[in-house]
């Protein structure tokens, strides 16, 4: 049988894949591969009859969907040829490389092409191919042992060896390469945190809104407002004082090199304030018509948030906010309402509704009747008692405005229309 009758039988699959190794970052882009593929099987009559492409790295066995399914459909014979780049293309792992050689040895794998070489079913070729992927395979092996111990060197060195701490910025000098030095913009507010935290006992979402609203403070990298949760890793980084751990949690600690923003008896007191429950990662805080009203727009529910004004005395004035959670619409354009507004739209919409009797009408009515018989024995006259709807819809009124969470809550939950929160507009659903 010719060698062109040979290559006539063969149905090539080709595979694609761009590594996500640190040393593959200027390899070719996967298109790149299948276009320059693609010619060669038509310089060289292939049959390539599917092509498939993957961007999961080749280095853990079994970690590679689109290649796993390569291999079930050769195992199915709706290939027995495979046209890759190059053989670390197909695995960087003995799992998968066994995976392939077996295939070749049940004869389901005729044969594997690659941009420079073909490799078939032959003990010498296979030996090859075993070769090439195995030393690729060491070479990631010995890149990962090398970069550790880089790390180490520069950690002994006192240099951190990744991103620079908000705060510091990375020196970009070949002779002071890796070292963090003071960021003039953002250190000294880093310092502030640490001191309004120690001495002031300032709440982690006080500190939020203080650098969001106040200052418009912003990372170095990425220029994002530091989220709540990245305020309390900044305020427990060891980091700030002079010392780190490297891999944290390791129990490694370096001395580092850096000038430290903080002392260590500011970092110390601020610990003392985070484990005295002084500072809370999430506030606990209840709010009085969160899960009662539905957005009119996208039909999320409405949650609320607390609000920070500073004042010119340096006090701070809190605002309640309700608005879209936005859970089926991220986009929703519902918008935010004071509760102050909001309490006014309620009192106006009390003035609509027919009370019902039930349980809580004659509680309401107990409390109505209860406060006119106070004012009758205050003024000394005697006479009977009536309570109409418009004396119950004013303590109605009363309740939502001086009321305490649980009073407005259950009179909220008593109506049996839904409340509809639609552009800063109130309304009651017509059911």
């Amino acid at each position: 049988m010719s060698e062109g009758a040979t290559v006539e039988k063969l149905k090539y699959c080709l595979y694609a894949r761009k590594s996500t190794e640190s040393d593959e970052r200027q390899a070719l882009s996967i298109e790149s591969q299948v276009n320059e593929m693609l010619q060669i099987a038509e310089r060289e009559n292939i049959d390539v009859v599917d092509i498939r492409r993957e961007s999961k790295s080749a280095k853990d066995s079994g970690n590679r969907p689109v290649f796993k399914e390569l291999l079930g459909d050769v195992k199915q014979e709706k290939f027995n040829a495979i046209l890759t780049w190059a053989p670390d293309r197909l695995s960087r792992n003995a799992g998968d490389l066994g995976s392939v050689v077996d295939l070749m040895d049940e004869r389901k794998l005729l044969s594997i092409r690659t941009y420079g070489q073909t490799f078939s079913n032959s003990p010498n070729e296979k030996f090859l191919l075993m070769i090439l992927c195995s030393q690729a395979k060491l070479e990631n092996d010995n890149r990962g042992i090398n970069v550790k111990r880089g790390l180490r060197a520069r950690c002994e060195l006192g240099l951190w060896p990744t991103t620079a701490a908000t705060g510091y910025i990375k020196e970009r000098r070949l002779d002071r390469k890796n070292e963090c030095l003071i960021d003039p913009d953002r250190a000294p507010v880093i310092k502030q945190i640490f001191e309004k935290v120690a001495h002031e006992q300032w709440s982690g979402r006080k500190l939020y809104h203080w650098l969001k609203f106040d200052l418009n403070f912003r990372t170095h990298l990425g220029k994002k407002h530091l989220s709540l949760g990245n305020i309390y890793k900044l305020l427990e980084n060891t980091f700030y004082y002079g010392e780190f751990e490297y891999p944290r949690g390791a129990g490694i600690w370096y001395k580092g090199k850096h000038e430290p923003i903080i002392t260590k008896e500011l970092f110390d007191a601020v610990q003392l304030q985070l484990k005295g429950n002084q500072l809370k990662t999430r506030q606990d805080k209840e709010f009085a018509f969160t899960k009662l009203m539905t957005c009119g727009l996208c039909g999320s529910g409405i949650s609320a948030d607390e609000k920070y004004k500073k004042l010119k005395n340096g006090k701070f004035n809190t605002h309640i906010y309700y608005g879209c959670t936005k859970a089926k619409d991220k986009n929703c354009k519902c918008g935010y309402i004071n509760e102050n507004d909001l309490i006014k739209q309620l009192q106006d919409l009390v003035d609509t509704i027919k009370l019902k009797e039930n349980t809580l009408l004659k509680k309401l009515k107990e409390e109505v009747t209860r406060f006119k018989k106070f004012q009758l024995a205050l003024s000394g006259k005697s006479t009977a008692i009536k309570v109409s709807d418009k004396d119950i819809k004013t303590y109605f009124k009363f309740i939502l405005k001086d009321g305490n969470i649980d009073e407005k809550r259950r009179l909220l939950e008593s109506l049996e229309s839904k409340l509809i929160l639609k552009n800063k507009t109130l309304s009651l659903s017509i059911n």
